[in-house]
């Protein structure tokens, strides 16, 4: 099993226990180490085979240790198959719900005996839900406005966890015999915030031996179609995977064609036939007129390669991540393709916490870490006090923190840490910080955790007064949404990125893979107004350090280049474009 499968076979323990009622730190022994294992750069089935110590790793004790062997080594949890025989299965979905989660899915279990979202659906309808203590007609009309998104949509899957099934995929299929190429297509490669499945080509000289080690994958729940060319699969995780075996002189066809998207392959295929060619995924062919005048398909001109295909159409090879249809060809044509900003431009991250709120990591443990991954600065971004449930610093709290950054950089010359908060955006717009604290910080990050349900008029001028405030830097995290757990805010966005313009205020790309917030689109409005971006962590362990890339691929994606990202900038000309805010 994949970490991504151990850590859903963690929460979903957590879950069941928790709609049990089961004791809370049980529940998050699960949920921790369901989001270390989650966010674990080595695949923990390879530590089980290598007989290693699972304790010695954050967040997994002695009998963690054991569920997560057992795991890997039969695919089942003998705790989890017990915990489902008592708990109507039905319930786990019902917590998946935005809104919901295990408390509430326990409350409706219990009091009216619902176990499945139809059943949900009906009671909700009748207006029994809001009926119940603590949900009320708000809550009764979300949850039936969550079902009706649900219904019918395909299951969806965080780009990060797509990421860990790709990894493994690649690694079993490198194995198979005979294999030249193995590259993977779609939504994935273009890198969207989530995945509904997988597409891998390869070319071979036999397809068939290919065929029988790909379907042989132990993550293969089901062979849903196997042929000579295309086998398609179902993993335990409920992902689909479709495997094409390609000729070499088709690969970079059948590359640009399943990657898509399928606007931006019909504007090449417009501009292919305004040429006299044909695209599809067996390569640009030559259109000949017939003597009836019929067209019919010539030699092949190009296929094997993706530049090739591109240079048939007259163009330069397109990014993956600009091929969505948003003026790109256009681009390509006039030869102004962005230089999109890559990982290794970002100089520093920008929001991250440590122990003094609600990080795993010291301080210490985290500049290091930061150092580590060539950084030349860094902001400390704690929570403000209203955030209690983090741990929130508080003036005196604040000032301690302070003493322990000097402390600290002196012991790291080479990297300079700059004083932060996350600080938190009342209902009426002012700060959770006095102006005289907010004087003494290098770096102003405000973000909203509370009344994330107000209107949109309501909740665009509390962003906007916020945003005012003199001494802000950046907005992070602007939506507050968490991609399938908690619909984004109603803000009018447009309004908000004209006020950030208008003051100097930066909008944040949160790179945590659940957020990514802002979204792509978002972003490409804030590229077209000249506002500036910071692509930050938001941290909360060092390992955590990592999802930079996340926050850059949803950069790449809105068509940002260095020049819009502000954490691109070395330190001293980082801080003077803070300055200048001031």
């Amino acid at each position: 099993m994949e970490n991504v499968e151990l850590a859903a076979a963690l929460d979903e323990v957590a879950d069941l226990l928790e709609i049990q009622g089961a004791n809370p730190f049980r529940v998050r022994a699960y949920r921790n180490a369901a989001r270390f294992v989650r966010g674990y750069s080595t695949p923990l089935r390879k530590l089980v085979a290598e007989g290693r110590d699972l304790t010695e790793l954050p967040t997994i004790g002695a009998d963690m240790a054991k569920y997560l062997a057992e795991l890997c080594q039969t695919g089942k949890l003998a705790v989890l198959e017990q915990l489902r025989s008592q708990v109507p299965p039905g319930l786990v979905e019902i917590t998946q719900l935005p809104g919901v989660g295990p408390k509430r899915a326990q409350a409706l279990w219990k009091e009216l005996q619902i176990t499945d979202l139809e059943q949900l659906r009906q009671a909700a309808l009748a207006g029994r839900v809001a009926a119940l203590r603590g949900f009320g007609d708000k809550t009764q009309q979300k949850i039936l406005q969550a079902i009706e998104r649900r219904a019918g949509q395909q299951k969806r899957f965080l780009l990060a966890d797509a990421d860990q099934i790709a990894a493994a995929l690649r690694e079993h299929m490198a194995q198979a015999p005979g294999v030249d190429r193995l590259e993977m297509a779609g939504s994935w490669r273009r890198r969207k915030e989530t995945v509904g499945d997988l597409d891998l080509l390869v070319t071979a000289a036999e397809p068939g031996p290919v065929m029988d080690h790909f379907t042989r994958w132990p993550s293969v729940a089901e062979v849903v179609q196997k042929g000579t060319t295309r086998t398609t699969v179902r993993l335990r995780s409920g992902m689909q995977v479709d495997l094409r075996v390609v000729e070499p002189a088709a690969f970079g066809a059948a590359l640009c064609y399943f990657t898509g998207s399928k606007e931006h392959n019909i504007r090449m295929r417009q501009r292919a036939l305004e040429r006299g060619l044909r695209i599809s995924e067996y390569g640009v062919f030559e259109l000949l007129e017939g003597e009836g005048g019929e067209r019919r398909e010539g030699r092949r001109v190009a296929g094997a390669t993706e530049q090739e295909v591109y240079a048939a159409v007259g163009l330069p090879w397109i990014p993956p991540e600009l091929r969505e249809d948003r003026g790109e060809l256009e681009a390509a044509e006039r030869g102004e393709l962005p230089a999109l900003v890559e990982l290794g431009d970002i100089r520093g991250d920008l929001q991250m916490h440590t122990r003094w709120s609600d990080g795993k990591n010291t301080l210490a443990e985290m500049v290091a870490a930061c150092l580590a991954r060539g950084y030349a600065y860094m902001a400390v971004t704690d929570h403000s006090p209203s955030l209690a449930m983090t741990g929130g610093l508080d003036p005196a709290k604040l000032r301690r923190q302070w003493q322990e950054i000097e402390r600290v950089a002196a012991d790291y010359p080479k990297i300079r840490i700059l004083k932060s908060m996350e600080i938190d955006i009342r209902r009426d717009g002012s700060l959770d910080l006095a102006d005289e604290l907010l004087e003494q910080l290098d770096v102003v990050l405000v973000s909203i955790h509370s009344y994330l349900e107000l209107g949109m008029a309501e909740q665009t001028r509390r962003v906007l007064k916020a945003l005012e405030h003199p001494r802000v830097h950046i907005l992070a995290h602007p939506t507050g949404r968490r991609l399938g757990q908690r619909e984004p805010m109603q803000l009018d966005m447009d309004e908000v990125l004209h006020c950030a313009r208008e003051h100097g205020v930066a909008v944040e790309a949160n790179a945590q893979p659940e957020r990514l917030d802002l979204n792509d689109v978002h972003l490409f409005r804030a590229r077209e107004l000249g506002v500036k971006v910071v692509i930050s962590t938001d941290a909360h362990s060092t390992a955590d350090l990592d999802l930079m890339r996340y926050g850059v691929a949803q950069a790449r994606r809105a068509w940002l280049t260095p020049k819009h990202v502000l954490n691109t900038l070395p330190p001293g000309r980082f801080l003077q474009a803070l300055r200048r805010r001031r």
